[in-house]
């Protein structure tokens, strides 16, 4: 596509010819540290015992159980990178639909015409 050894086309008009920004061809990808690999390979075993774990305990265990230093951030970068996340119960909403919780509106049908009526 780019071709960088050309001497008659420079690189900035091979990049408006393609429409690409300049600064994308110059750019080289940082390789993932060791350290990345081992915080997330953590990260997946303690996620596979325990899935409802969200960020903040997975950075309580990392740190009291496995000593990686990690802060809270970092880990839920991570867990959202690996596309996981933790799970809870959701509000039981089907609690609305008992008969015990739903009150009569007591006003239908009165006209409140003066104050300190009702």
């Amino acid at each position: 596509m780019i071709e960088r050894d050309n001497k008659t086309v420079s690189i900035s008009r091979q990049a408006k010819l393609l429409s690409l920004n300049r600064t994308s061809l110059y750019y080289k990808p940082v390789p993932v540290s060791e350290k990345e690999l081992e915080i997330k390979r953590l990260i997946d075993e303690i996620y596979t015992k325990h899935p409802e774990y969200g960020y903040r305990r997975m950075t309580t265990i990392l740190n009291r159980d496995y000593g990686v230093d990690v802060n809270k951030k970092r880990t839920r970068r991570y867990m959202r990178k690996m596309g996981i996340h933790g799970f809870c119960p959701e509000p039981n909403l089907s609690k609305r639909l008992h008969s015990k919780y739903v009150y009569p509106y007591l006003l239908i049908g009165l006209d409140v015409d003066r104050s300190n009526q009702v």
